[in-house]
């Protein structure tokens, strides 16, 4: 394309001229992040999920069980880092690996 237009713009990603409209959702589709349980299911903050296995928790001295239910979660922008809140331990972050939506 020669020239430019005030409708596309270039793709440095693809080497190519996209619609505007085309490229503000590539961008925004880049940045959001799909964070998925064990089983595959994509999570979304607010959720609850089950632990599917014991786990240690580091520096709290506990173990949380499994079937133990965590409610509300909150993703962390990390493919695979959920912030959870459970009774007893402040700052508490599971690996989404280690449990399935509820």
């Amino acid at each position: 394309m020669t020239g430019t237009n005030d409708d596309y713009v270039y793709d440095e990603v693809s080497g190519e001229w996209l619609p505007a409209a085309e490229a503000a959702v590539r961008a925004q589709a880049k940045d959001k992040v799909e964070v998925r349980d064990s089983a595959g299911n994509l999570l979304a903050d607010g959720d609850s999920v089950i632990t599917i296995r014991d786990l240690k928790v580091k520096g709290a001295g506990q173990t949380l069980r499994k079937g133990t239910v965590i409610k509300a979660i909150r993703l962390t922008g990390d493919l695979q880092e959920i912030d959870c809140r459970y009774e007893g331990i402040k700052g508490l972050v599971l690996r989404a690996e280690f449990v399935r939506k509820h």
